[in-house]
């Protein structure tokens, strides 16, 4: 198994307290097998240093120099890669959802059981409350907290909100307009990038029980992509629907934040049109799995829903169509990735096909292509560390040992 060094005992104890400083000497994984990235063949030997929060160099063992003074990861038996990204969370848990007022011990256990565990170095969050958010992730960037790179899109637009969140909303409560006008929606995406957002979010399809599912009006979609991509912004759309498809390919969105419920199948006319137009997909297929399980549905039905959304990934990923990897953890409350693996597998996704959703393409598509998604040298230390070779098993990917972040580690398996 596992043989850690006395260094990094002393480096990974200091990352474990809830206030993390900066690593003080470098690092070394040695000895693992080691994938460069999603299109590079592995180092059946590697090692990989890190001096700060970079990568300094990796290659075989037997050629790679470790620096005087570092501490050491023995890794042989393990297999290393680029730090995994999801693109499809929430944070709106009770703890994560006061940040300001909840203490640090209380968000680090939030962090560790959502994130972290499951060796994610960057999350992408997909509506929650802009400010709050933006306070965990200055308390994560000055080490107070070990947690991922968030990036986030605040409040979501919607013409009405979607009826699973109403008791949310009222409990909390949290303030989310409803925006149906072009000149409200260009406000409002105006609002969040002046705050910080990374990314904007619609409902293009927001649903309202009983079958029923309220579309975003073209033109209000329409205006608040092209006001977010003049800042820059990346659009995601929460479809719900075919009508809500619509809204969101005419419009330009980038990126569907979820399969689609309510849509025929996939046949190949409709998947080559969304290649055209260069959406991205994001499956999240644990959360029709979770839906099916709350709903109280029977086996065989929550199997023909889950099988729906597994039949459109497989036609998205055989089409060669951009596929990144997100849970929806966050509104659900399922931590464990190993089921969404097993379906991405299930899918006709390749142990490769799945990494590369996990890290080159999210990087390439949120502009972090040239520092991040891979491990190669001045790139960022974000680092998995698996107890298993995905090549070989897609579930190996949920079974993380360190997770490492900008050269600190933020989680460890010492079992």
């Amino acid at each position: 198994m596992i043989k850690v060094f006395f260094g990094v005992t002393l480096l990974t104890a200091a990352f474990m307290h809830t206030s993390a400083a900066a690593p003080t000497v470098g690092l070394a994984l040695t000895g693992a097998k080691v994938y460069p990235s999603s299109t590079q063949p592995p180092i059946e030997d590697g090692t990989i240093v890190i001096r700060g929060s970079r990568i300094e160099s990796v290659g075989p063992s037997a050629s790679t120099r470790i620096p005087a003074g570092s501490a050491q990861i023995d890794c042989r038996g393990l297999v290393v890669t680029a730090g995994f990204w999801n693109s499809h969370v929430h944070l709106l848990t009770p703890r994560l959802l006061h940040v300001s007022a909840t203490s640090a011990s209380q968000l680090q256990i939030e962090l560790d059981a959502m994130f972290n565990r499951w060796g994610f170095t960057t999350v992408f969050d997909m509506s929650s409350v802009l400010e709050n958010t933006m306070a965990l992730r200055r308390r994560i960037a000055s080490r107070e907290l070990r947690g991922p790179n968030i990036l986030t899109t605040g409040e979501p637009i919607w013409t009405i909100e979607p009826v699973y969140v109403r008791e949310l909303i009222r409990r909390e409560p949290l303030i989310v307009p409803n925006t149906d006008t072009p000149a409200q929606a260009v406000a409002l995406v105006r609002d969040h990038a002046n705050k910080g957002a990374d990314g904007i979010k619609l409902f293009t399809g927001s649903y309202q029980g009983n079958g029923k599912v309220a579309p975003l009006p073209l033109p209000v979609a329409q205006a608040a992509v092209r006001e977010a991509h003049r800042h820059h912004l990346p659009v995601f759309a929460h479809p719900q629907d075919v009508n809500g498809v619509e809204v969101a390919v005419e419009s330009g969105v980038d990126v569907l934040a979820h399969t689609v419920p309510d849509s025929p199948p996939w046949d190949d006319p409709f998947v080559q049109r969304l290649k055209r137009v260069r959406v991205a997909l994001v499956p999240t297929l644990t959360l029709f799995d979770f839906e099916a399980r709350k709903g109280n549905d029977s086996d065989r039905d929550r199997e023909i829903w889950v099988g729906r959304m597994v039949d459109e990934l497989k036609a998205y990923a055989r089409a060669d169509g951009e596929v990144l990897f997100g849970t929806d953890v966050g509104y659900t409350d399922v931590h464990d990735t190993g089921l969404e693996f097993a379906l991405m597998s299930r899918a006709g996704m390749t142990s490769q096909q799945i990494l590369a959703s996990l890290t080159t393409q999210p990087a390439a598509r949120f502009g972090y292509a040239t520092r991040a998604g891979r491990i190669e040298k001045t790139f960022a230390a974000d680092l998995v560390v698996l107890a298993a070779d995905p090549g070989r098993d897609p579930s190996a990917f949920s079974k993380v040992k360190y997770t490492i972040r900008d050269g600190a580690v933020t989680y460890a398996d010492n079992r």
